[in-house]
């Protein structure tokens, strides 16, 4: 077991995992550092885990759950996250502007989810997991994620809706 090889490459889909509950950077920059020291501290036991990633996600899902109930957590938006921000000189103010409160809506949206149907619609729509993978590392039944995502994905269109209809 290579941490450098098998572990660090992992830091990134934990850092999104953690922000997706814990709905802010700092804290979920400190979660991904205490589960990768976690990790470093049963680097010896880690031969034995079948799954690394899952093992090494639901320790991180573990940890920002417990540090959002610990602290309850301010809600913060993604729309001020540079990274979901359009790069500027492509198209014009307007389209800009258009793609950044689409954006800040969308994030909205899934910011307002229940932490479950978050973490699961971030895994699969966003990581692309498949459903084993994700219950593996949830810690759930494979229907139990088609049945979270599927009232998740219902939600978002429904609010989604309601704001074009309100438009009309």
């Amino acid at each position: 077991m290579n941490f450098q090889h098998d572990i660090l490459p992992l830091k990134n889909i934990l850092f999104r995992t953690a922000l997706r509950i814990v709905l802010n950077r700092e804290e979920a920059e400190d979660i991904v550092q205490d589960t990768l020291l976690k990790l470093w501290e049963r680097r010896d036991e880690l031969a034995q885990v079948e799954n690394l990633e899952s093992f090494a996600l639901t320790m991180a899902r573990n940890l920002a759950i417990d540090r959002k109930e610990k602290r309850e957590n301010l809600n913060i938006s993604f729309d001020d996250e540079k990274h979901d921000l359009p790069d500027e000189g492509q198209g014009s103010s307007d389209s800009q502007l258009v793609k950044q409160e689409t954006r800040g809506f969308i994030a909205n949206i899934i910011n307002a989810l229940p932490e479950k149907q978050r973490t699961i619609l971030q895994l699969r729509d966003i990581e692309g997991k498949t459903y084993k993978e994700i219950a593996t590392a949830l810690s759930i039944s494979e229907s139990d994620v088609k049945v979270t995502l599927f009232r998740a994905r219902n939600e978002m269109k429904e609010k989604i809706l309601q704001k074009k209809s309100f438009f009309l």
